[in-house]
């Protein structure tokens, strides 16, 4: 194979490793996509009722507050995913894998990329099944297939984000519990957004951060996109530049971490 196509096969060698990991270790994904999925039936099932009374002025009915909540469990759901790739690179990092691959005559970038773009790809499955579950109990979309492209791509470009920055707290944690603890900013941003609850209901104090905040406009893009409400200007604009500001500073980031002399 020719030097530039290089770069490619060791992306793919790189990918199909992460990707075999997660097939053989999964209790770590089914861990992180079980609490979207509790709280999406907690939300509807014992809070609903309740919660839905900050929905349309107080006139909304549980149906409504399903079709309300599931774009920010969907949200949630990368969220939680994208931790378990801090997880996974600071097991790699403290068992000796990382040191080993960068002795090797390969791309450094792809074993960035693997754990990237493997992440990307269970995430992307883990919402299919989250969405299926929303189905199940009511949730019923109003998309074109263009709304529903768009809105696949908004979750891939939301997820590549936030694994990015990923991979990099899992290069600079010391150990997978410090990875999982140092990303918990990053499961705890949804519940600060107009995830459960608009942000007209929240006190003023707090409405500013809470809807300028990188999930709040993704998860109003996403709302209108699969209920074909309108997505705003706004809220698309704000939903892109955040996704690509921040996936800029993470691959910076982590390529930079990466690149450092090896833990002694």
């Amino acid at each position: 194979m020719s030097a530039a196509g290089q770069p490619f096969r060791d992306n793919l060698t790189m990918l199909r490793r992460n990707l075999l990991h997660a097939r053989r270790y999964p209790s770590l994904t089914l861990n992180l996509l079980l609490t979207p999925v509790i709280l999406l039936l907690l939300f509807v099932y014992v809070f609903g009722d309740v919660m839905s009374a900050g929905i349309n002025g107080g006139h909304a009915d549980r149906a409504d507050y399903v079709a309300y909540l599931v774009p920010g469990i969907l949200l949630l759901t990368v969220s939680m995913t994208s931790l378990g790739t801090a997880v996974s690179v600071a097991t790699d990092m403290t068992e000796g894998i990382m040191a080993r691959f960068r002795t090797m005559a390969i791309s450094r970038a792809s074993v960035l990329i693997g754990h990237v773009f493997g992440s990307v790809i269970q995430t992307l499955m883990a919402l299919v099944l989250l969405l299926g579950i929303g189905l199940a109990i009511g949730f019923r979309p109003d998309a074109t297939p263009l709304e529903w492209i768009a809105a696949a791509g908004l979750m891939a470009l939301v997820s590549l984000a936030l694994t990015w920055l990923a991979v990099g707290i899992g290069l600079v944690s010391p150990n997978p519990e410090g990875a999982s603890n140092t990303g918990t900013p990053l499961v705890m941003l949804p519940f600060l957004s107009s995830a459960f609850v608009p942000v007209d209901a929240m006190p003023g104090w707090f409405r500013w951060f809470a809807e300028y905040q990188p999930f709040s406009p993704a998860i109003e893009t996403l709302r209108g996109l699969l209920l074909g409400s309108g997505i705003g200007t706004k809220n698309a604009v704000l939903a892109v530049a955040w996704c690509l500001v921040l996936t800029v500073l993470g691959y910076l980031w982590s390529k930079a971490q990466f690149n450092r002399e090896p833990r002694r």
